[in-house]
């Protein structure tokens, strides 16, 4: 309680003077963001003004402040005398590559984009995409329909009781309206984004029961589905969209959406190392092979996957979502097979969601906990809805919330906006997780940027201000942050 009182004791007064800054004392607890966020301190009286040498980003859970660089001063000193807790940052010891931060663009995000003015449009996907913006450097879309998409379609869909095993007919079908346009006016934003591809249910007449909902793939369209997966790959190339990643089945234990497959863990090995595999190798496909993309609450489904060698050859590594499990799911998977990569694909915010709730938990699980278990990406869901959370299909979500909601060309940033903001603004792709502890209430993660900057994302999970010390290389800097909030450091 002691040092709750003295934080905030030290916020207030820092609050009453003149662009929040604090006079230095003889601990590290001089100045103040204001956002809440104080600077370090030290010396004895007659110290020169500080210069600032952290840059600090906050948003506060009362929407209040939306990821605003803050005023204060923020400078490193020699010691750190005042009590509180310290998160040491160690650039020394480094993790995975980061590969990026972003969303899904399904068919419904697309089509809200593309029917915006084309101004309003060129100036949102600047925002977004630009490197010297937000800074999204991965995007996830479905192959075919996903269940927010306005319709359900494949890419070779046939009358009812015909089939086309030679895929004859294979096109892109409604992607060619809105999703590849705007995959190509952000191509010319930042050609180096990456694309990962998730099929939602293969064409109907492949599937056991005939229906976009459920059933399972039939072994007699193994290796039609398998070159439908090159198809695909080969005619985004040629509208210029590289397909970095695929997955092979999205939530592949989920058989009630609209559409959806099933697909067991030793069908997934069977079609990888007989048929996908090897069709990818003859095809010279260097687009990853991607496995499970369904929740952390069965580890063991991509590890027995990968136990089996033939698969394993193929696949670069596993996908995952948070609506049941742990995140450390990550790690189990990570510690089974060391040499293989793990990605965060998914994570919804829900229209009936609160903004201070989703915010805490995403940037503890999505972003801090992914990246502190090995995910080279973090991905929110739905990047943009209307008002009414769709288009969807029949049966799909009704309540998945766009990180913007667009109606015409205006746009309200919603929360999933931020909760990826915090990252991709920041750690751009090719940056690399770094060492960074865990204190009390304070979950956190660190990056080193190719560029040698150190990024450090902290949320207040309490329920009550927290101050405490960001170390590096033997200096500190005392802040602090209230309940709820998240705040974002670079140095």
């Amino acid at each position: 309680m002691k040092k709750q009182r003295n934080v905030m004791w030290l916020i207030s007064v820092c609050m009453l003077l003149v662009f929040g800054s604090c006079s230095k004392g003889s601990s590290n607890t001089g100045g103040t963001g204001s956002g809440g966020g104080t600077g370090g301190g030290g010396g004895g009286g007659g110290t020169p003004t500080a210069t600032n040498d952290v840059n600090m980003w906050l948003t506060k859970p009362d929407q209040s402040v939306l990821l605003q660089q803050q005023s204060g001063i923020l400078s490193f000193v020699s010691t750190a005398t005042n009590g509180y807790d310290v998160i040491n940052v160690d650039s020394a010891t480094a993790y995975q590559t980061i590969d990026g931060f972003g969303y899904t663009l399904t068919g419904g995000s697309a089509f809200q984009i593309n029917h915006m003015d084309a101004a309003s449009r060129a100036a949102l996907l600047t925002e977004l995409f630009s490197t010297s913006s937000m800074g999204v450097s991965y995007l996830r879309v479905s192959i075919g329909a996903s269940d927010l998409s306005a319709t359900v379609f494949s890419y070779d869909d046939m009358p009812v009781g015909m089939t086309d095993p030679t895929l004859a007919n294979f096109n892109l079908s409604l992607d060619t309206v809105d999703v590849i346009p705007v995959l190509q006016q952000i191509l010319a934003i930042n050609p180096n984004i990456k694309i990962m591809g998730s099929p939602w249910s293969p064409p109907v007449w492949m599937k056991s029961n005939g229906s976009s909902i459920g059933g399972s793939l039939l072994p007699a369209y193994y290796s039609a589905y398998a070159k439908y997966f090159v198809k695909y790959i080969q005619a985004m190339q040629a509208k210029g969209i590289p397909v970095n990643a695929i997955t092979i089945q999205n939530e592949p234990q989920h058989g009630g959406n609209n559409p959806s497959m099933l697909m067991s863990a030793t069908e997934q090995t069977n079609f990888i190392k007989n048929n996908l595999g090897p069709e990818f190798q003859a095809a010279g496909i260097s687009t990853k092979i991607i496995i499970w993309d369904h929740n952390c609450d069965n580890a063991n489904y991509p590890i027995s996957i990968l136990n089996d060698a033939a698969a394993k050859a193929y696949i670069d590594g596993s996908a995952f979502h948070l609506y049941a499990g742990d995140i450390s799911a990550l790690s189990a998977v990570k510690t089974a097979h060391p040499d293989k990569n793990l990605y965060f694909t998914e994570q919804w915010t829900s229209g009936s969601g609160s903004f201070d709730g989703d915010l805490k938990w995403h940037i503890k699980n999505v972003i801090i906990g992914s990246m502190r278990n090995w995910s080279k990406v973090a991905l929110e869901w739905n990047l943009a809805s209307d008002a009414t959370y769709g288009p969807h299909t029949p049966g799909g979500c009704t309540e998945c919330k766009g990180a913007l909601m667009v109606n015409g060309s205006l746009v309200q940033r919603n929360v999933g906006y931020y909760i990826i903001a915090h990252a991709s603004k920041f750690v751009p792709a090719g940056s690399v997780r770094i060492e960074s502890n865990l204190a009390a209430n304070l979950p956190n993660v660190a990056f080193k940027t190719s560029a040698g900057k150190k990024v450090l994302i902290v949320v207040n999970e309490s329920g009550t201000a927290q101050g405490f010390n960001i170390g590096y290389k033997g200096k500190y800097v005392f802040t602090s942050l209230n309940a709820g909030a998240v705040a974002t450091y670079t140095w």
